[in-house]
């Protein structure tokens, strides 16, 4: 989710899977139960979904006390409101009233419309927060099935996202040389769609390869939980939600640049106003909260790596 006032272009695939150890995946062939408008050749809809046969190699199911932290083993908090390359407009902070538990299973990430004392913004005082949670140096990844059963939250300029970043972006790659892999994320003022993208030198921000999917009837994904995945594996990665795959891509379709064979860390995220969604307008309602079911990593073929507690 890293620089993209996006134009709505070329279909891209992205996925992320880990392996600790080799479990075997059983192919499920994927109906056209989602809909990608406009986005996603109808050919794409029927290709084969990965269902991983074993248990997870690495899940975070959030149990615990309601109004606890992340568990500080498996995530940790990025702070501050310089836009994050986008002109967003939250401050990101590491309190609890942004990213807690809720006692029943959720972490809750909650979006207000406040300012924080003491925080500046890029644009001067700051109007919201929020929370933005990566895995970085704690759970890492290298192919794999990987998921995330939530549900976002809807409402103009909101921006939820699930996504991965390359390990090496805060050494010797920076982004987008170390690959981005946005498993979901969704704009407010489009509530019928989610988007799956591969960020990637020559193919980054607006010109990411990327694709939209649909529920069928044109529903609301804000009003439900669905499991947002990617399914990686050397040189193929494919998006699916609730199972269904709507896109796959390899080094064919990025011109043969493919910095996705190594290790990424995972992000959750909920973003305020930006490029992309727009800012929040009088339609909406405050607080705002994506809520997260579970985080899962499921190992995938030879050659796969997780670092995990």
């Amino acid at each position: 989710m890293t620089r993209r006032a996006r134009a709505r272009t070329a279909p891209v695939v992205t996925t992320s899977l880990v392996a600790l150890v080799t479990v075997p995946l059983v192919v499920a062939l994927a109906t056209a139960a989602l809909v990608a408008p406009g986005a996603v050749p109808a050919a794409d809809a029927v290709r084969p979904a990965w269902s991983p046969a074993g248990p997870p190699a690495w899940s975070d199911e959030f149990d615990g006390p309601a109004g606890s932290a992340p568990d500080p083993s498996r995530w940790r908090a990025e702070t501050g409101g310089s836009g994050w390359g986008n002109d967003e407009l939250q401050y990101y902070t590491d309190s609890r009233a942004n990213a807690a538990l809720d006692g029943d299973g959720h972490l809750v990430i909650t979006a207000r419309a406040e300012t924080p004392p003491g925080a500046t913004c890029w644009y001067g005082t700051c109007a919201y927060t929020s929370a933005r949670l990566i895995t970085a140096g704690l759970v890492e990844t290298t192919y794999g099935h990987v998921e995330a059963r939530l549900r976002i939250p809807g409402g103009q300029g909101t921006w939820p996202a699930f996504w991965m970043l390359g390990t090496d972006v805060f050494t010797t790659a920076p982004w987008p040389a170390s690959g981005e892999i946005d498993v979901m994320e969704n704009v407010g003022h489009e509530p019928g769609l989610v988007w799956g993208s591969l960020h990637l030198p020559g193919r980054s921000g607006a010109d990411a390869v990327h694709a939209s999917t649909g529920l069928p009837g044109g529903e609301a994904f804000a009003d439900d939980f669905h499991v947002y995945a990617v399914d990686w594996a050397p040189g193929s990665i494919a998006w699916s939600v609730d199972g269904v795959v709507y896109q796959r891509r390899t080094p064919a379709d990025t011109g043969g640049t493919w910095p996705f064979e190594h290790p990424f860390f995972l992000i959750l995220n909920l973003a305020v106003g930006g490029g992309w969604p727009g800012s929040p307008d009088a339609t909406t309602p405050w607080p705002r909260r994506m809520v997260v079911d579970h985080v899962r990593v499921y190992a995938g073929p030879p050659g796969g790596t997780l670092t995990a507690p």
